[in-house]
């Protein structure tokens, strides 16, 4: 392994670590999706009803599932740069950027931690549809495309999340543009409701929506007779935007070295 990798290796790990020590706080973040899976389940069981609604046969639960899974990819994603404030508020970032520690490493680190987390929860979410009676026409490639398209879309908001608070370094202001952005995004996409039933404007928005192509891509997936033609777009448009964001976080994190 080269250094760049041992390196992101451990800092992945460090997360990790930090994580395993707050049983509550992982608790949350596999309960969190499951209250959403299960409740909205129950109440819009019926929706599948609706003349126009895209369900193709499916329960309303099949439908939700790859809703569930990018909408808690997104929202735990946008908290990542959480991290390098604290980071920087007690020391820890100026002794890493003092030490061996390869500077690229620093970010894959968050980002990898960020990628294991929202595999995590899609195989927590993706057990609990089948428990609630959720079945999948093809749960193979489906499923597969629907953790890619979770760490894709993790990647992306993790990157950028990471860059804003580089930006800023300040706690209020993350948590501030994190919640500005993360329910429009979440609203104005196929996450719980059909965007064919929605106005005009609103079904515009979503095929710019990150978000939105991620749920395209693990719904389609899923499907009996999958859209490959609107599902492999979204899936290289997911990839490309997180190579962006990378980029992105990586000037940010070079503006914040030069700064200190």
């Amino acid at each position: 392994m080269t250094t760049l990798a041992v390196h992101s290796a451990l800092l992945t790990r460090r997360s990790v670590t930090a994580l395993v020590r707050q049983p509550a706080f992982v608790l949350i973040t596999l309960v969190q999706p499951a209250i959403w899976l299960l409740l909205f389940g129950a109440l819009f069981e019926t929706v599948v009803q609706i003349p126009g609604f895209g369900a193709d046969g499916r329960s309303y639960l099949e439908y939700l599932t790859p809703g569930v899974v990018a909408m808690t990819a997104l929202f735990s994603a946008a908290w990542a740069g959480t991290v390098y404030i604290e980071d920087m508020g007690v020391g820890v970032m100026d002794r890493m950027l003092a030490s061996p520690v390869r500077r690229g490493a620093m970010m894959n680190g968050t980002i990898a931690y960020q990628s294991l987390t929202a595999f995590v929860q899609t195989a927590v979410i993706i057990g609990i549809a089948y428990a609630a009676g959720a079945r999948f026409d093809r749960p193979f490639p489906g499923i597969v495309l629907t953790f890619a398209a979770a760490v894709l879309l993790t990647v992306v908001f993790a990157a950028l999340s990471n860059a804003v608070a580089l930006l800023t370094r300040d706690q209020n202001a993350l948590i501030g543009i994190s919640q500005l952005l993360s329910l429009p995004l979440a609203f104005l996409s196929s996450a719980i409701m059909d965007v064919r039933l929605a106005p005009a404007w609103l079904q515009t928005v979503a095929t710019y929506n990150p978000l939105d192509w991620a749920v395209v891509v693990s719904r389609e997936g899923l499907a009996a007779a999958p859209d490959w033609a609107a599902m492999w777009p979204r899936l290289g448009a997911l990839a490309a935007l997180a190579v962006a964001m990378s980029w992105l976080a990586t000037k940010a994190f070079a503006a914040y070295q030069r700064s200190v």
